[in-house]
């Protein structure tokens, strides 16, 4: 009986997880360049590099310690534009990423620094990130209803009765559509699990525009609420062995595609939960089997990719719906606090608007903007 709660809990784990997300991982590495079989790359080195960063972790520590890709790194590479020096230089990028989340846990004062990012302005660089993916399926029931009107009902449907389940049967109807559009139109691409390496290249305005920001957003988005969700069920995580864990293996799988790899945030409580195990030193076990889980997905990566390809406006809309709930709270955490409700609403816009200057994308420049803004009110405060 234990052993099949275990059991459960592991597989809703992996699953909940790659499905709920996937498509918003394809979405952004396509949004800086990667071709289909790179992203499929891409997704392959997460799924490996997060299940031997989990079987690590939960092995020596015996807790429940889920990692999980940065889903919101995934939206900002997304909503961004193919780096001066194409996938080369994002991969450089990632790599960067990785050596900052290691220096994270070698060195405190790098934490202090993250932490003394106001929130709302980091919530209000994501929320304006996010804008335009999440409009993806209001385009896609103009310009295709027949194909992403199913998927919105089967999301809105679970929406109501198990929300945790909305984006994962939102991306099972996606694959159904695309099933069927495969089946009259013939599927052209590898179906075998691909490993593409790319030697990565280090470009001033990719390391600005894409590595600072995606540091930013998987630590204050990923990392310290995963600490927060393991705390609330009584585990102190090991936040230096964390962020060395998941930092090598964000290094290690940047030259395959691989954007960042965290500790996972919703996803965690479904292994660190009473319904895992009644026995809290038992729940460890549920990570194991969520790892092995995502070492058989990633066979499973390569085919689901050539799959999407049929037709991308369908992962695009699946995308969106499974970034809704994610939007939300970004805005709520933006306009919370008055005092810097301006600052986030600035961040905002200049996230949204896409802008792009001297090759940097929009949310460096969000982010720059909402602490200028921030910093000017709080001097006018003082005088």
């Amino acid at each position: 009986m234990e052993r099949g709660r275990i059991a459960l809990a592991g597989v809703t784990t992996a699953l909940v997880g790659f499905a709920s997300s996937s498509a918003v991982v394809l979405a952004g590495l396509q949004g800086v360049g990667a071709t289909p079989t790179q992203a499929a790359s891409g997704l392959v080195a997460l799924c490996l590099t997060q299940a031997l960063g989990m079987l690590w972790l939960a092995q020596r520590t015996r807790m429940p310690i889920v990692l999980a890709w940065s889903t919101p790194g995934a939206a900002l590479l997304a909503a961004g534009s193919v780096p001066a020096g194409g996938w080369a230089a994002a991969i450089g990028a990632f790599v960067v990423a990785g050596v900052l989340i290691v220096l994270t846990g070698l060195w405190p004062g790098l934490a202090r620094a993250v932490a003394a990012i106001p929130a709302p302005i980091a919530q209000a660089m994501l929320a304006g990130v996010l804008v335009g993916l999440c409009l993806a399926p209001v385009r896609g029931l103009i310009e295709t209803p027949w194909a992403v009107l199913p998927i919105v009902v089967v999301w809105l449907v679970l929406m109501r009765v198990r929300p945790a389940w909305a984006a994962p049967a939102a991306f099972a109807a996606g694959l159904i559509v695309l099933g069927v559009l495969a089946a009259q139109r013939g599927i052209d691409g590898p179906l075998l699990p691909v490993l593409d390496l790319v030697v990565p290249t280090f470009e001033w305005s990719a390391l600005i525009g894409i590595a600072l920001p995606l540091y930013i957003v998987t630590m204050a988005s990923q990392n310290v609420p995963g600490v927060a969700v393991l705390a609330s069920y009584g585990y102190t995580a090991p936040w230096r062995e964390s962020m060395i864990v998941t930092g090598v293996g964000t290094i290690v799988g940047a030259p395959f595609g691989g954007h960042a790899i965290n500790l996972a945030a919703i996803t965690a409580a479904l292994s660190a939960a009473p319904d895992a195990h009644p026995d809290p030193h038992q729940r460890w076990r549920a990570v194991r089997v969520s790892a092995l889980l995502y070492l058989a997905i990633a066979a499973l990566a390569t085919a689901i990719t050539t799959l999407v390809g049929v037709a991308p406006a369908v992962l695009a809309a699946v995308a969106g719906l499974a970034l809704l709930p994610t939007l939300a709270s970004s805005l709520i955490g933006a306009v919370r606090d008055e005092a810097d409700r301006i600052p986030a609403v600035v961040t905002f816009l200049v996230a949204a608007s896409g802008l792009s200057a001297w090759g940097i994308g929009a949310a460096f420049w969000a982010l720059l903007a909402g602490l200028a803004v921030h910093a000017a009110l709080r001097i006018g405060r003082r005088g």
